[in-house]
């Protein structure tokens, strides 16, 4: 991949996601705003033809849309298209289709081809229909399953991020009911470590502290309610501080956020899905993003779904997206500079 020594703006990478739902909207609403191409070279993977049907129905004004092959050789102030198939594909707002899910994997396929070979730096996507999408190729519960196995990658977190929050998930998809067996010491401690690790290099925090959730009512109110806060959560978050990590907790949920004690901390673990991403959505449900951390790229993605209800309407705020796209580009740089200020120490220790 390009370093962003080679290139000021950043190339990103945009998979369509779902045809029928608002990725289309979002994206071109985001890009319209000329500002965007000051810092990054967005490029679709998708279909010219889909974008042009979204756009008749979106109010734009003065924004073109450059079609290429792939990203090998762009140029900075243009948005560009890579048109992912010749074929033209049929748009049914609202509604699930199978080839729109061929569709969505197809972009990701080709986003990430030209990633792996350099031509592009990160990785946007937008939502899917994580059923339309299953295929003989494709049977992830999410992206975030999907590129971890695409890139290899034993360990890795979903993680929520806005200005006033950034959480992770233990467990991830997973039904309530395989919750706690899946939960252990090491599991913890491995999620621990990822957001510290994460905090540094990709959001250049310099002495992270972060929250863990309990799993229980009151995080177990000792072993009353439950012995998993006692007996696999208190136990990974005194193994992380002897690792000098600034892990502190189990807090328990309700009253962690309800007394807007998150403000406290750089990010917060929890330890299910729903725990964590109902206070998320309640605080960031408008600009927040989603970010898989731990993979060797950098990918992001608006923290909403499809929202068939009302794609093809002109209604979708582009807030989250702009803010994925955003995201995307501070993290690669940020990444660089960390990963640079490594080099510099390893070479003067190698030195003396």
């Amino acid at each position: 991949m390009k370093s962003e020594k080679e290139h000021k703006h950043v190339v990103a990478a945009i998979s369509h996601g779902d045809v029928n739902g608002i990725g289309y909207e979002v994206i071109l609403k985001t890009l319209s705003d000329k500002r965007v191409l000051e810092f990054c070279i967005p490029t679709i993977y998708g279909n010219s033809k889909a974008a042009s049907y979204h756009r008749k129905t979106l109010v734009l004004s003065d924004f073109v849309l450059t079609m290429v092959k792939d990203a090998q050789n762009l140029n900075v102030g243009k948005s560009y298209i890579v048109n992912i198939t010749s074929e033209e594909i049929k748009i049914d707002f609202g509604k699930p289709d199978r080839v729109a899910g061929e569709m969505a994997h197809l972009a990701l396929e080709k986003a990430i081809a030209d990633i792996e070979k350099g031509f592009a730096d990160v990785l946007v996507t937008a939502p899917i229909n994580k059923k339309t999408i299953q295929s003989q190729n494709y049977q992830f519960p999410g992206h975030t399953e999907y590129l971890a196995e695409k890139f290899k990658v034993k360990d890795y977190i979903m993680m929520m991020l806005s200005p006033e929050l950034k959480i992770g998930v233990a467990t991830g998809h997973i039904p309530i009911k395989d919750v706690s067996e899946a939960l252990s010491k090491e599991l913890i401690l491995k999620k621990i470590e990822l957001i510290d690790a994460s905090l540094k290099r990709d959001f250049s925090v310099t002495k992270p502290r972060i929250a863990v959730l309990g799993l229980n009512p009151h995080s177990g109110d000792e072993g009353l309610l439950g012995t998993e806060d006692k007996k696999i959560i208190s136990p990974a978050i005194q193994e992380a501080f002897d690792k000098k990590i600034n892990a502190f907790g189990p807090f328990p949920a309700d009253g962690f956020f309800g007394s807007l004690e998150y403000r406290k901390y750089d990010a917060v673990l929890a330890m299910y899905h729903d725990q964590g991403l109902i206070p998320f959505k309640m605080i960031a449900f408008d600009n927040g993003v989603n970010f898989t951390a731990g993979l060797p790229i950098v990918r992001t993605s608006p923290a909403h779904g499809t929202a068939y209800e009302i794609a093809g309407q002109d209604k979708a705020s582009c807030s989250s997206f702009r803010n994925a796209l955003f995201t995307a580009v501070d993290i690669f740089k940020n990444r660089n500079e960390y990963d640079d200020s490594r080099r510099v120490k390893e070479d003067s220790k190698n030195k003396e």
